[in-house]
């Protein structure tokens, strides 16, 4: 009769690598049912912030694949990869919350409707009644204070410490 080993608990960079990868899916999903459930428009910017979850999420399941085939050396470089995209992000995020809270001008694409008009007179005014122009300093929603922005800023700054914690703990295997 063979005698089975209880599984082995995972290495650091493993478990902080899948809490990134959890906490990414969770705050796009987020982001995508205030938008498609809870009706917030997002802005030029909102959009913008949104393109380092869409990387990270892909990025950061290969680290833990590559994890599992013990591969430590390209598994580090995707984790500090997946870091200086939220740091990228959560500087992205800070300039669109410093907008919001009026320190500093927002970007001139955020004040103009993102589809091009139509060219008829009738065509116009129908497009000009129904177009809402989604501005990036003005933030819709506030919680404890902080907008969308504030709080894609926090949660950057998290999946920052978070991947960089992932990167320094993967191990090199002998």
């Amino acid at each position: 009769m063979a005698v089975r080993s209880l599984p082995t608990v995972k290495a650091p960079a493993y478990r902080a690598g899948a809490l990134a990868l959890l906490i990414s899916m969770a705050v796009i999903l987020t982001a995508l049912g205030f938008e498609h459930l809870g009706g917030f428009a997002p802005c030029p910017l909102c959009l913008m912030q949104r393109y380092a979850y869409y990387a990270a999420i892909p990025l950061l399941f290969a680290a833990l694949v590559l994890d599992a085939a013990e591969r430590p050396t390209a598994e580090r470089a995707i984790f500090a990869i997946v870091a200086l995209m939220f740091a990228a992000n959560a500087g992205l995020a800070a300039y669109h919350a410093g907008a919001e809270w009026k320190f500093w001008p927002g970007p001139d694409t955020c004040a103009a409707p993102s589809n091009p008009l139509s060219t008829s007179a009738g065509g116009l005014l129908k497009e000009l009644e129904q177009t809402r122009v989604v501005r990036c300093d003005e933030a819709p929603w506030h919680f404890l204070g902080l907008s969308f922005a504030g709080w894609n800023a926090v949660l950057s700054l998290l999946l920052l410490a978070v991947s960089l914690r992932a990167a320094a703990g993967t191990r090199s295997r002998v």
